[in-house]
């Protein structure tokens, strides 16, 4: 993997995180410009899902094994969205809460997938 590419994706996940944790504090719920942010860290989690297809297609290898690590590349891919389709159903201070802990994981997702693939 490609390890600025990781560290851009995690702190971009915990600077939304902190976005929509502010405006949780402030009994917000999601707004537009939210769901701006949350693009860019889609954004940002499928280049680094296609990097990683694309490496393994080129013939590397995790340290750690093919299986867990495909599971994590596709769940960090998946989580912020999922975290802003609940926040549609949730139109309260509560989606912007549910977002904030969807970005919060994607973080950790990222930790996680820079130790799989042996960093």
């Amino acid at each position: 993997m490609i390890d600025a590419l990781t560290l851009a994706v995690g702190l971009a996940a915990l600077a939304l995180a902190a976005w929509c944790g502010f405006a949780f504090s402030r009994d917000q719920s999601t707004k537009d410009w939210h769901f701006i942010g949350m693009a860019v860290v889609s954004v940002l989690a499928l280049v680094q899902l296609v990097v990683g297809v694309v490496r393994l297609a080129g013939g590397d290898r995790p340290a750690q094994g093919m299986a867990i690590f495909l599971a994590y590349l596709l769940g960090s891919a998946a989580t912020v969205p999922a975290a802003g389709f609940m926040s549609l159903a949730e139109r309260t201070r509560w989606g912007s809460a549910t977002v904030s802990a969807g970005a919060v994981i994607l973080a950790v997702l990222e930790v996680r997938l820079y130790d799989i693939w042996g960093g």
